[in-house]
């Protein structure tokens, strides 16, 4: 009988009070994710009922066995029946253990469907889904939401169909020995149901704030012991405050179990008190009909017996309601993931990128990110209701195009759309007008298998997972070899450093490879970049956060990256993309100048003006001229301290150096002569070369 109250207890904490109704579609869905194990759903019920027609025969055996006694029935009746208890116990015990096995398959292929369903799907959704929903939601979806999904099959399918089967049973097995035993039992039911329906919704109530505060515990632990928060932290935090806040917390969830304890011991001890009383009322008012021959003493012993049989699928089936309806949200809340529509959708018959090299042109682009309501769910973001109000257009018009092997730049002020163009480029949003070409296709006609074999991207934070150096750069090309991760990391200039990690290829390099610095990191995503071998690159500010060192070891491996392919480059540091082959300058999502470096320069328009700004201290840039402290740069003429370099000719402190004619501190060289300190070469006009040394010519 206590078995029987922490049942009801626990079922009556964990489940929902939720009412409203739920539309048949659901259900039809859910139908529809258990039709494979269907087959398994039959043979559990069976097992079911099976299972409840043997837990009702063992209380009739036992009283027979005491008929037999009282009685003075022969040895053999009463052995044939303990004989026949234990085989029943054997079978109950080899059927439960089947029966859990059935659960366990079941739920658990449920559990793995739905996950695998939810997961792939979520994969499908555009970048501006996980711009909005929280990570911690949506992985809930994945989990708790899931399992309460399971919990329907597994748990509740079972206990309705074997707790139904049983109390009938018990209930016409119990009126045929005593009606009106049956009938008192009855009547002590609300006794017994309504105490655990009462304080297991107080303890549900406990549960769940001590499941909020858990909650906040671990969002808290999550962001405080990541590598960037213990470093926030540690700069900027009060550790002192920090851990105040998380022990009254902590405090709280203490109080909450030591009152949940409590109110658990309370319920059970009350329980207990009423199932003996209703025992003793069985014993009592069934012996006394016993003593005066209306009742076999056998059949008290299996009244008392079936009593516990009756309670606790009575329990159970009252509370089997909540359940249900918790099951059936757990699953709304699945699908309503499931049917949150993905932006951007593959045509069936999608294209391949053409072979060869690959051109990129925007034409007449025009975009707006979308609106929440598009691209996420209110209970993600927490928040009431999604703002349903439409993205205001952030490009206007776009329109360029980068040859095939060109590198195209992408300079202008922050926010002014450089890193949106980049994002539609590998089809990361879909454009509202104009179209964006890959290789003369449009992108929208492209497949996603044969863009990520075409288009690779660099970001200015250089993620990487945590796992191992391997795995990282497999993820481009899971088919390379070891000699090929090799090459690209000498290629990325970071062969000797992997070299030097304790386990190589497989050192994990961390969450977010903080065990990196940055331009080891970012050096990372290049070999993974070079590895995949794409034939158009976008680097999206590679290089916005390192220092000089880093940068200089970055960008070699980034002309390594470049090389023969075509490329998009978004950067604020200026002197990055002077090589660049086209440059544009975007302003409030506008390309509003194009040329080279030095045609925009002369050009004095917005690109010179961000020019100067990025180069004023110590430096003056002026049509065709460059000045800085100790170095001027024209056209073709470049001074610094102390060295003059024209077209055709070099002058430092102490050497002259023209096409025809070199001169020193003591050797003066021309294309006829060479004059040292202590000796002279020529060669006369007839071709004989003289040499004089200290003053004497020596044949």
């Amino acid at each position: 009988m206590e078995s029987t109250a922490w049942t009801q207890l626990y079922s009556v904490m964990n489940a929902q009070q939720e009412r409203r109704p739920f539309a048949r579609a659901t259900l039809r869905r859910i139908a529809a994710f258990a039709r494979p194990h269907r087959r398994r759903i039959g043979q559990f019920v069976v097992l079911s009922v099976l299972t409840a027609l043997l837990a009702v025969a063992t209380p009739v055996l036992a009283g027979r066995v005491v008929d037999a006694i009282v009685s003075g029935g022969d040895e053999a009746t009463v052995i044939r029946l303990a004989v026949l208890i234990a085989l029943i116990a054997l079978a109950e015990a080899a059927l439960g253990l089947l029966g859990r096995w059935l659960s366990a398959t079941l739920g658990e292929g449920l559990i793995l469907d739905l996950r695998t369903a939810v997961f792939d799907h979520v994969q499908r959704m555009p970048v501006a889904f996980f711009t909005r929903t929280r990570t911690g939601a949506l992985v809930s979806r994945l989990n708790n939401d899931v399992i309460g999904a399971q919990r329907a099959f597994s748990n509740t399918l079972s206990g309705v169909v074997s707790n139904l089967v049983t109390l009938l049973l018990t209930l016409a097995v119990m009126l045929t020995l005593s009606w009106q035993i049956t009938l008192l039992a009855l009547v002590l039911l609300p006794v017994f149901v309504v105490p655990a329906r009462r304080t297991g919704s107080r303890m549900a109530r406990l549960q769940r704030e001590a499941a909020n505060l858990n909650a906040s515990m671990g969002t808290r632990m999550t962001e405080r012991f990541s590598a960037p928060g213990a470093t926030l932290i540690k700069l900027f935090g009060r550790p002192e405050d920090e851990s105040a806040e998380f022990a009254a917390r902590a405090r709280r969830v203490r109080d909450i179990g030591v009152r949940t304890a409590m109110a658990q011991s309370a319920f059970i001890t009350a329980l207990t008190l009423v199932s003996a009383l209703a025992l003793a009322l069985v014993y009592g008012l069934g012996g006394w009909f016993a003593l005066r021959g209306s009742l076999e003493p056998g059949a008290v012993v299996s009244l008392a017996l079936l009593l516990t049989r009756l309670y606790a699928p009575l329990t159970s089936l009252a509370g089997a309601r909540v359940e249900v309806m918790s099951a059936l949200v757990s699953f709304e809340r699945v699908f309503e993931v499931l049917d949150l529509k993905p932006l951007i959708e593959e045509k069936p018959d999608a294209r391949t990128v053409p072979e060869g090299p690959s051109a990129v042109e925007f034409e007449d682009v025009r975009f707006a990110y979308p609106s929440a309501d598009k691209v996420s769910l209110a209970s993600l973001e927490e928040v009431a209701a999604l703002d349903t109000r439409g993205g205001a257009e952030v490009l206007h018009g776009v329109s360029f195009r980068a040859e095939p092997g060109q590198t195209v730049a992408l300079v202008g002020s922050s926010g002014a759309g450089k890193s949106t163009i980049a994002q539609l480029l590998p089809r990361l949003y879909d454009t509202d007008e104009g179209t964006v070409r890959i290789g003369g296709v449009d992108v929208r006609d492209l497949s996603a298998e044969s863009m990520r074999e075409t288009l690779g991207m660099v970001t200015q934070d250089g993620h990487l997972f945590h796992d191992s150096v391997r795995a990282n750069l497999l993820l481009a090309r899971p088919s390379a070899t070891e000699d090929d991760l090799w090459d690209v990391l000498r290629r990325s200039r970071l062969e000797d450093l992997v070299r030097s990690l304790p386990d190589g290829l497989d050192t994990v390099v961390g969450e977010r490879g903080y065990r990196l610095s940055g331009g080891e990191r970012q050096r990372m995503t290049i070999a993974r970049l070079l590895l995949a071998r794409q034939r158009v690159v976008i680097l999206d500010e590679a290089t916005a956060h390192l220092d000089n060192t880093s940068e200089a070891a970055v960008q070699e491996a980034l002309t390594e990256a470049l090389e023969g392919r075509t490329a998009v480059v978004i950067a604020h540091r200026l002197s990055t993309v002077r090589t660049a082959d086209v440059i544009l300058v975007v302003e409030a999502g506008r390309i509003v100048e194009r040329g080279t470096h030095e045609e925009l320069l002369t050009a004095e328009g917005r690109y010179a003006e961000l020019y100067r700004t990025q180069f004023t201290k110590d430096r003056e840039v002026t049509k065709g001229r460059e000045v800085t402290k100790d170095r001027e740069v024209t056209k073709d003429r470049e001074v610094t301290k102390g060295r003059e370099v024209t077209k055709d000719r070099e002058v430092t402190k102490d050497r002259e150096v023209s096409n025809v004619r070199e001169v020193s501190e003591d050797r003066e060289v021309s294309e006829d002569r060479e004059v040292s300190e202590d000796r002279e070469v020529s060669e006369d006009r007839d071709g004989v070369a003289e040499i004089v040394v200290a003053g004497e010519a020596i044949p």
